[in-house]
C-alpha cells in the first residue's frame, strides 16, 4: 500500500508546486517584461495620471456630446460584475418589441428596451433621415455586456449628434473617426471597429485645444 501512497503524494506535491506555483510566477515575469500594458489590464489614463477606463471595457457615456457604445444587458449597463448577454433568442417578442413593467401583475421583471424602440431612440438622437437606417450594432445588446468597440458606421451616425452639441465642424468629427479606426485584427478577424473610450477622448482634447 505504501509503495502506491507514497509516490502518489511526492507526484501531487511536485506537480502543486510546478503548476501552482512555479508556472504561474513564470509567466507573469514573462508577461511583465514582454506585454506590461495588456498584463495589467490596457488601463486608460488621463493627463493626470488618473485610471479612466480600459481598453478592453466598455463604459456607458451619459451626455450628448460623447459617443455612446452599443446597447449593454451587463447588470444596468457595462457593469462588470454583471458580465453578460440578452441570453434572447433572435425570434423573442421580449427582444425585439421590448418589455415594460406592468404594476398591475405580480411578475417581477424589469422594464427591457427592445430593438425596435432601440432604433427609434437612436435615430431620433441621431438625426437620422427616414431612409436611413441604425447599423445593427447600434441596436443590438452586446454579447458580454462590456464591449468597448462600436462599429465605424455607428461612430459615423453619431457623428452629427456630436459635431452639433459640440459645434464642430462634421467634417472634422468625421477625420477623427477615420483615425481612431481600427483595422481587423491580424486583418481577416472582424471588422473595422472604433474604441469608444479613445475615440471620446481624442474628442475632449480636440475641444479644449480649439477652446484655446
Amino acid at each position: 500500500m505504501l509503495k502506491q501512497i507514497l509516490p502518489a503524494i511526492r507526484a501531487t506535491i511536485v506537480l502543486a508546486v510546478l503548476i501552482g506555483l512555479i508556472f504561474p510566477v513564470v509567466i507573469t515575469v514573462i508577461a511583465q517584461f514582454v506585454f506590461p500594458k495588456q498584463a495589467n489590464g490596457s488601463l486608460i489614463r488621463n493627463k493626470e495620471g488618473q485610471v479612466i477606463g480600459s481598453e478592453l471595457v466598455g463604459q456607458k457615456f451619459f451626455k450628448a456630446e460623447y459617443f455612446q457604445p452599443r446597447p449593454s444587458a451587463a447588470g444596468s449597463g457595462y457593469a462588470g460584475e454583471f458580465s453578460a448577454g440578452t441570453n434572447l433568442g433572435p425570434t423573442s417578442s421580449k427582444l425585439i418589441n421590448g418589455k415594460l413593467d406592468d404594476p398591475t401583475t405580480k411578475d417581477i421583471d424589469e422594464s427591457f428596451v427592445g430593438i425596435k424602440q432601440l432604433a427609434q431612440i437612436y435615430a431620433r438622437e441621431n438625426l437620422l433621415s427616414k431612409n436611413e437606417k441604425p447599423p445593427v450594432d447600434a441596436v443590438t445588446y452586446s454579447g458580454s455586456g462590456l464591449d468597448p468597440h462600436i462599429s465605424e458606421t455607428n461612430a459615423l451616425f453619431q457623428a452629427r449628434r456630436v459635431g452639433k452639441v459640440r459645434n464642430l465642424p462634421l467634417k472634422t468629427i468625421t477625420t477623427l473617426i477615420r483615425t481612431h479606426t481600427e483595422d481587423r485584427q491580424f486583418g481577416i478577424f472582424g471588422e473595422p471597429r472604433v474604441n469608444v473610450l479613445k475615440l471620446n477622448l481624442a474628442l475632449e482634447e480636440l475641444s479644449n485645444e480649439r477652446k484655446n
